[in-house]
């Protein structure tokens, strides 16, 4: 069965693939577990030596792996490149750290000798999500490796090529053939690989849907799982906060990697004494976004990754509209060729509405008015989902206090949620379980082993 990547940004065919018979899924798993077998006995000095020299060659490669995602995705062109340089800094961090986090620790018992070991599982698969299609990979698969596991990687469809660059880009740095191998495989069959015993273990970035299903065969399967899902995060604005400058973070926020983006800030709540102010600031730069081609550096905003999630997105916004928010900017799908929607901000969103209610991926805001900070911080978690959300302010201890309220994985203080490989990164609520990235990533795919000599 055959399929084709398509550009966003013009609608037309990329490349066409063809899913693998399941002759070849199969020996790419005995692959990725006779790699893995071989990569456990490697020494963390070893391991650590492979992941710099992946870095190297991502920067060495960056142009290039930047203009395929570009294509592949519609990301622009100077966020795709800023994408790539993540990834490397990402497996460097992990190769300057992991020693020490993976080394065995003392637990002090009745025992003559007794310690606590860390040892790989295995083969760990990893689906992944088109929207971030190196990094979402690389915070996965630099902990693992690091780890001493290999990896198989089922990308979306959509971003293939990308795909199929990771595997060349780990194999040309040294790895052992399909220690990270690529499978292009039809996410209807999923479950048989999440059940087939070379699988150790599955982390997954994706939609909450996909996370049921996935969750649901890797419990069938008593496999452990990681699943980082959807987000519709609280971005608070209390009535002394920098307005210009909260209003600047909130488009960037917003409308970075063109709106798709599962930490992006999606709900801003805003306290009434400055929601007015708020709100044109916001407004008006939303509107100076320059929308175009977004293999052009001058881009701000490009398409939406296609044609049916554009059309899920202007759903989600007429019908919060028709409820009774206001339109303040946007709201439309471009004319012409590709998947191109405007920048949209929609005011005086409440709870019940579309846009408050459901993950909205893509370049649309809903602008949220709240009474006071309890009121905000009450809006901001009355959500199903709880990945991450951010306070701004003047007042840091106060900003500090409102943050530990909300109900999120990762909460910030005058700050973008972001992710970063020396902290974690992972949800609550329907947004998922288990950490990715710091310590905590790099345990997730782990035998915790108690050693007990008596």
């Amino acid at each position: 069965m055959g399929f084709a990547t398509v550009d966003p940004a013009s609608g037309r065919t990329i490349e066409t693939f063809s899913y693998m018979p399941s002759a070849e899924v199969g020996a790419r798993l005995d692959g990725a577990r006779t790699a893995a077998h071989i990569w456990r006995e490697t020494s963390a000095i070893e391991r650590a030596m492979f992941l710099r020299e992946v870095a190297r060659r991502l920067r060495a490669e960056r142009d290039g792996l930047a203009a395929t995602a570009t294509r592949e995705m519609g990301k622009p062109i100077v966020q795709a490149r800023a994408e790539v340089e993540k990834c490397a800094t990402c497996c460097e961090w992990f190769a300057d750290n992991a020693e020490p986090l993976l080394a065995d620790q003392p637990a002090p018992s009745q025992a003559s000798k007794s310690y606590v070991a860390f040892r790989p599982l295995g083969v760990v698969l990893a689906i992944m999500p088109w929207n971030y299609p190196y990094w979402q990979v690389f915070r996965a698969a630099a902990p693992a490796l690091m780890a001493g596991n290999a990896m198989v990687l089922k990308h979306a469809d959509n971003t293939s090529r990308c795909a199929l660059e990771i595997e060349r880009i780990f194999r040309e740095a040294g790895a052992p053939p399909d220690l990270l191998a690529t499978i292009l495989y039809s996410v209807e069959d999923t479950d048989l690989l999440i059940a087939d015993e070379r699988i150790a273990a599955v982390t997954l970035t994706g939609s909450e849907r996909a996370g049921i299903a996935v969750g649901g065969a890797a419990g069938a399967a008593l496999k452990p799982s990681v699943l980082e899902l959807g987000g519709s995060d609280a971005f608070v604005v209390r009535a002394d906060a920098d307005l210009d400058a909260s209003a600047k973070a909130a488009t960037t926020a917003r409308f970075q990697n063109n709106g798709q983006s599962c930490i992006a800030g999606k709900r801003f709540i805003v306290v009434d004494a400055v929601y007015d102010a708020f709100l044109e600031r916001f407004a008006a730069n939303a509107a100076a976004l320059v929308v175009g081609d977004p293999a052009d550096d001058a881009t701000g905003l490009g398409p939406v990754a296609r044609a049916d999630l554009r059309a899920t997105l202007h759903a989600q916004v007429r019908a919060t509209v028709d409820a009774g928010a206001h339109l303040i900017v946007g709201g439309t799908e471009r004319s012409g060729p590709g998947f191109f929607y405007d920048a949209t901000i929609v005011a005086d969103v409440m709870p019940g509405m579309r846009m408050f209610d459901e993950e909205v991926f893509g370049p649309a805001a809903a602008v949220i008015r709240a009474r006071d900070d309890d009121h905000a911080i009450e809006l901001a978690n009355a959500s199903t989902f709880g990945l991450g959300g951010s306070v701004w302010t003047r007042d840091i201890e106060e900003g500090e206090r409102l943050a530990a309220r909300l109900e999120c994985g990762c909460a910030f203080v005058n700050a973008i949620v972001a992710s970063d490989p020396r902290i974690p990164f992972g949800g609550v609520k329907r947004s998922g379980y288990g950490r990715e990235l710091s310590a905590f990533g790099l345990h997730e795919f782990v035998n915790v082993q108690t050693i007990w000599i008596g």
